[in-house]
């Protein structure tokens, strides 16, 4: 596949099922997530990789957060939080590590990073794969963080969930150049 139709058709894919992205695929992945535009060359992100017993260890870690934030929570809410990370066969936990720079403010580090994201993103579905970014409130949690071994300066940036797709692709939205771009002559 091209660059500019892997580009152009990436969808995310909710549905998500086994086998995982083999060893070779993930190295493809982070070695387009690595070639993000990265002022000063800072490389201010990392990664964890997370599948089998990890996910469902996650999803405990998730459930406890859930009960911190909210003692009343629901039984039937703890066990959504707890197959969340169930989601798929593979999740890469996506960080930004703010350094301090006089040149390269944190809001720029943190483009670096989701730009890392997109790229893996698209890189996933030219590989045949399926992939979804994903946030939510577990993503800005303080016990989760702690749990996933973050320190104080960062932050996790999204949860990539991998896998195979398990249901129809949803068709890219034609978008109209002209409802988006304007030009600018300074006047």
């Amino acid at each position: 596949m091209d660059a500019l139709s892997a580009i152009s058709q990436r969808v995310s894919v909710a549905q998500l099922t086994g086998p995982g992205p083999n060893q070779e695929q993930v190295e493809q992945l982070f070695k387009a997530a690595f070639r993000a535009p990265d002022h000063a060359w800072m490389r201010p992100w990392r990664y964890l990789t997370i599948k089998d017993k990890g996910l469902a260890a996650l999803g405990d870690v998730f459930a406890q957060a859930g009960l911190h934030k909210d003692p009343e929570i629901t039984t039937e809410k703890l066990e959504k939080l707890k197959r969340m990370p169930q989601r798929a066969p593979l999740m890469i936990v996506a960080i930004a590590n703010i350094q301090t720079h006089a040149k390269v403010p944190a809001v720029e580090q943190r483009m670096a990073v989701a730009a890392g994201i997109q790229n893996m993103l698209t890189a996933a579905y030219a590989l045949g794969l399926g992939a979804i970014w994903r946030t939510g409130e577990m993503a800005y949690d303080d016990l989760v963080a702690g749990a996933l071994g973050l320190s104080e300066n960062e932050e996790v940036l999204g949860f990539i969930y991998l896998g195979h797709v398990n249901c129809k692709l949803k068709q890219p939205p034609e978008l109209l150049l002209s409802d988006f771009v304007q030009e600018w002559n300074g006047d």
